[in-house]
């Protein structure tokens, strides 16, 4: 088991609107896993994704998946 922190970011195409999540991918190959939280509320919870999971969210993302949501 890996006792690395989260080192967290905001996507750099955020506007700092303040509607944004930070996540952490420096924890992927450790842990297999992207935590992803509000940053709003940084002491707030967090939500694991599976690094396939959130892999495949980025990808539809990109392209356009979301954009009639």
């Amino acid at each position: 088991m890996t006792t690395e922190s989260p080192r967290w970011y905001t996507s750099s195409y955020s506007n700092n609107g303040g509607d944004c999540v930070e996540v952490a991918t420096n924890l992927v190959t450790p842990r297999g896993m992207v935590p992803v939280r509000d940053s709003k509320n940084p002491a707030g919870p967090v939500l694991d994704l599976h690094a396939d999971a959130f892999a495949s969210f980025v990808a539809s993302v990109k392209r356009g998946a979301f954009d009639a949501v």
